[in-house]
């Protein structure tokens, strides 16, 4: 198709805060090399068409009838920014997309994050419409939640559009405040490695969303508007609901922690930090799967300096704070573990902190 622009947009890892974000806490994500790429030619016909290079089929629609349930699978997370843009009062008109996406699906990489930011930068440069990017990242989170029905926080959203080359990226959820924390570790002889379980990671299926409510009906007992606000754990609370309590005020703290230490310097220090909070997500949060705590486990015992899931859980990947020198050896013990289990063969690479959503072409 013709062209009027090409904009990418990355996947994230998340070094800790999980499932913090909807409790209105901290998170410190990185964004990924891996990117999803929108090229986006204008229509003059008022028609939404959506193809990929990894899926077959089309979707089109005229943008007048966006609505949720009309467009689903992939394309709903393409086209659920579109209905968001126009749900808020922005001129979007027609729009011919083809998507390429080399954000691994399904391993907790916020494919889908990438997918919504890089359409929405997209379609808002194309059509003129000049929006921050931290109220671009609440509309693509709109599109995810209200349109294809996943209720997530903002933090993917965020890190894809905000994050910066070699640093992390502090965000407070509740106020959408940002701090770009160095997050390069090559200097220090230091990797950040990444374990795909090959687990399947599927969070439409009712346990994030039972997640979710349980930390508000936890909020709403307490009489917080959300648990960012507690400043400790001994609630008097049904023992479910004191746990996702523990687990969130105690990762907003380790979050907190993190990034003194690496404002700081001390990136090493940070590796019992990302164990416990491995620890926190399997036993008060239960959001691990046995692939998780195994890699979790093989690595630490290899040597990591720390080791925790990332992502929402059910599967997808695990990361680990490793020496470079260790790298082999770790990989090779989750190999070798999950052989022995049974499980698929995991993948394992080396994940650097990369720039946010771009336009990569210059038309």
């Amino acid at each position: 198709m013709t062209r009027d622009g090409v904009f990418e947009a990355p996947g994230r890892i998340n070094l800790i805060g999980e499932h913090t974000d909807y409790n209105d806490g901290f998170v410190l994500p990185i964004a990924l090399p891996h990117v999803a790429r929108v090229t986006a030619a204008r229509r003059d016909d008022g028609v939404l068409r959506v193809s990929s290079r990894q899926a077959s089929g089309v979707a089109e629609v005229r943008v007048v009838d966006l609505a949720p349930g009309v467009v689903t699978g992939w394309a709903a997370y393409v086209a659920g920014v579109v209905w968001a843009l126009r749900e808020a009062g922005h001129p979007i008109g027609g729009f011919g997309l083809l998507v390429d996406g080399a954000v691994p699906l399904g391993a907790g990489l916020s494919s889908s994050a990438a997918l919504e930011s890089a359409t929405a930068l997209a379609v808002t440069e194309l059509s003129g419409v000049s929006l921050d990017r931290r109220e671009l990242a609440r509309i693509a989170q709109r599109a995810e939640n209200e349109f294809v029905g996943m209720p997530c926080g903002i933090m993917d959203q965020s890190a894809s559009l905000l994050a910066r080359e070699r640093h992390a990226l502090l965000l407070d959820t509740r106020t959408l405040e940002t701090e770009h924390i160095p997050f390069d570790l090559a200097p220090v002889g230091l990797t950040l490695l990444v374990v795909d379980t090959k687990a399947p990671h599927r969070l439409v299926d009712g346990e994030y969303a039972a997640r979710r409510r349980d930390c508000h009906r936890a909020a709403e007992l307490l009489g917080v508007p959300a648990l960012r606000d507690l400043d400790g754990v001994g609630h008097d609370l049904p023992e479910r609901l004191a746990r996702r309590v523990r687990h969130v005020v105690t990762e907003n703290e380790r979050v907190t922690r993190v990034a003194d230490l690496l404002r700081a310097g001390r990136v090493r220090e940070v590796g019992p930090l990302l164990t416990a909070s491995h620890v926190s997500l399997r036993d008060d949060y239960e959001v691990t799967v046995p692939e998780l705590d195994v890699a979790v486990d093989a690595l630490l015992s290899a040597g990591a300096l720390g080791a925790r899931m990332t992502g929402g859980g059910f599967g997808g990947c695990v990361i680990a704070l490793v020496a470079e020198a260790d790298v082999a050896a770790c990989g090779a013990a989750v190999r070798e573990a999950f052989a022995g289990r049974g499980f698929a063969a995991p993948e394992c690479w080396t994940a650097t902190a990369a720039a946010g959503a771009r336009r990569v072409d210059h038309g």
